[in-house]
């Protein structure tokens, strides 16, 4: 419905787009009924990360931590995709839970990798932490309403918390890159529309 909405208030669902997303599998399909072929999809590589450290024992953590960090810190996303594949293999045996974390997904932990953006827009755009930075904001100005009434006293709360988020808000990390982004993301425009799917979620 949110997604919806946004295509009916004008957002164009025939644009080629980056959507940063947790491991949520509704959202995912949402995302992809919406703007079916048109719709790149970063899954959050700090998500994918604690997942996978929740199979582990504590004592694997700092390592599988390192190999994580350097795959995804990989020159291009090849080298990434082989190195999470042998950690994921190296795993297998003894946490299987593990390994299948991993591999469940790995591709779309990858996508910004393959659209060959780097530095600092990379940093940014590989985790959902920009939008959990906004909604722990919206948390925390909200923290002291003991009780909460209808579904408008929630909008004008939150509206309320957004407004004054915004005043502390700063340009994006890497925004100078964004013609770059923009560029590799209209590079990935199918050659079709035929297999996009424009619909309501």
């Amino acid at each position: 419905a949110l997604l919806s909405d946004l295509v009916e208030r004008g957002l164009d669902a025939q644009r080629m787009r980056l959507w940063v997303i947790d491991g949520g599998k509704a959202l995912r399909k949402a995302i992809v009924q919406t703007f079916g072929a048109c719709a790149l999809v970063q899954r959050c590589q700090e998500h994918k990360r604690r997942n996978v450290l929740e199979h582990l024992p504590r004592e694997l953590h700092a390592g599988v931590k390192r190999a994580l960090k350097d795959a995804w810190s990989a020159s291009d996303a090849d080298l990434a995709r082989k190195q999470l594949g042998r950690l994921a293999s190296s795993l297998q045996a003894r946490h299987p839970g593990a390994a299948a974390s991993l591999r469940e997904g790995l591709e779309e932990t990858l996508t910004v990798q393959a659209l060959g953006i780097t530095g600092a827009l990379y940093r940014t755009l590989r985790t959902t932490n920009p939008i959990e930075n906004l909604n722990g904001s919206v948390a925390h100005y909200s923290r002291n309403v003991k009780r909460w009434g209808d579904g408008q006293m929630v909008l004008r709360w939150v509206a309320s918390a957004l407004s004054d988020a915004a005043t502390r808000m700063r340009k994006l990390r890497g925004c100078g890159q964004m013609r770059t982004l923009l560029k590799a993301l209209d590079a990935r425009r199918p050659a079709s529309d035929d297999g996009a799917v424009f619909k309501a979620a």
